[in-house]
């Protein structure tokens, strides 16, 4: 069963670790929600967060930023499945894309930098200072995605009328 989560209330989810500040993770899910629907029309929908417990991607594609300030550190991953990312880069292209390619690539990458932009202009709200590194995009079946940090990874599904696609945030206050 699937538990459908507000972005305002990711706070309040269930995730037990008492070294991870939920409030950190809902600027990402809202950054998320708001760019793929305004830059592809995808109506994405927040499940509950969980944490992470390999280092393997959950999707085909993931682009991934370190991220640090005077009061935080970590990084962010997006992990997409193959048919989601082809369907979000066909709507913002305006033309079908039917494999992974350099566009594709190309496009996870900025993605994963304009989410990561939105998320550091509501945290700086919040008194976080943050600067950003140039995301990394890896790709293949079974990749693995390793974090800046060695606490634990918040992981946080969406779900699409074209598959799923996952954030992964690792931040330390």
């Amino acid at each position: 069963m699937r538990r459908d989560i507000s972005m305002s209330n990711v706070a309040e989810s269930q995730c037990d670790d008492p070294r991870i500040d939920m409030k950190l993770i809902g600027p990402f899910v809202d950054s998320t929600v708001n760019v793929l629907k305004t830059m592809a029309g995808i109506n994405p929908i927040p499940q509950a967060p969980r944490i992470k417990s390999t280092h393997e991607a959950y999707g085909d594609i993931t682009g991934i930023i370190g991220m640090a300030g005077d009061n935080v550190k970590g990084s962010f991953a997006v992990s997409f499945t193959e048919p989601c990312i082809l369907k979000i880069m066909s709507n913002m292209l305006g033309e079908n894309i039917d494999s992974l390619s350099g566009d594709v690539s190309d496009g996870v990458g900025e993605i994963t930098n304009i989410i990561t932009g939105g998320a550091k202009a509501q945290l700086a709200e919040e008194g976080y200072t943050i600067g950003m590194a140039t995301p990394t995009v890896i790709s293949g079946k079974g990749h693995s995605v390793m974090h800046v940090s060695d606490q634990p990874v918040v992981v946080v599904p969406f779900e699409t009328d074209v598959g799923p696609f996952f954030l992964e945030v690792n931040l330390v206050v």
